[in-house]
């Protein structure tokens, strides 16, 4: 059996004398669709931010392909195919569309993903590449931000809340094209409040609960009062 793309050691992390995540372990195979889920302050954001180098880590609680990375820096982490859809979105906004998309190839990273191809997964993106990111609706900043780390050309891709304050219609158009988005070998980690939407492009789940993991198992077999009482704590 291969070893996994992406491996959490006993992760811990901490916002001053504040301790978010206690001892969390995780790991992520080539090609995975890995979901977390939990309450609002369960650790789901702290853990993404800990992944990709944001929250400073021991060295060895991540893991990338064998090497340990918990101590390099974001843009590092980026280079090495790692990359992430921040809840919020967080554009520039001083930037239009197509320079926000353009800063996410900075990694240099080869493969299938730049300009034209995001332009066809998002066809209003193209019509509107020269006005500024602040002009556009949620959901297609949305699709900005989505587009942005795609142009990084990831081996892995995190969704830190990928459907939060959007409008239905437009989650629902988000969830219809990540198997183009994640298809092809991809890993991913997607970070989502809404429990059905999370199991049904999941092939495993996590569940945290005040920084801890509280259930995991595969998407498929996980019972919904299994789900229930690891998200509640009950």
């Amino acid at each position: 059996m291969a070893d996994p793309f992406l491996t959490v050691n006993d992760l811990t992390a901490y916002y001053g004398d504040f301790q978010a995540l206690f001892g969390i372990t995780l790991h992520v195979d080539a090609g995975e669709v890995v979901a977390v889920i939990g309450a609002n302050g369960a650790g789901k954001s702290t853990l993404m931010r800990s992944i990709t180098g944001l929250l400073s880590n021991g060295p060895d609680m991540v893991c990338w392909k064998g090497r340990n990375i918990g101590h390099l820096r974001a843009d590092q982490i980026a280079q090495l195919g790692i990359a992430m859809v921040p809840e919020g979105r967080q554009l520039f906004p001083s930037l239009s569309v197509e320079e926000n998309l353009i800063i996410g190839g900075q990694a240099g990273r080869k493969g299938p993903w730049n300009l034209e191809e995001i332009f066809k997964l998002f066809p209003i993106l193209e019509e509107r590449r020269k006005v500024p990111s602040t002009a556009l609706s949620g959901g297609q900043q949305q699709m900005v931000a989505i587009g942005r780390a795609l142009m990084s050309n990831p081996d892995i891709l995190l969704f830190d809340e990928i459907s939060l304050g959007l409008a239905p219609i437009i989650v629902k158009s988000i969830y219809e094209i990540l198997p183009s988005i994640i298809g092809g070998g991809t890993s991913a980690i997607i970070v989502e409040q809404d429990i059905a939407k999370a199991l049904s492009v999941s092939d495993r789940i996590y569940c945290l609960q005040e920084g801890r993991i509280a259930l995991e198992g595969p998407a498929a077999t996980v019972t919904r009062e299994a789900i229930s009482a690891a998200y509640f704590g009950i």
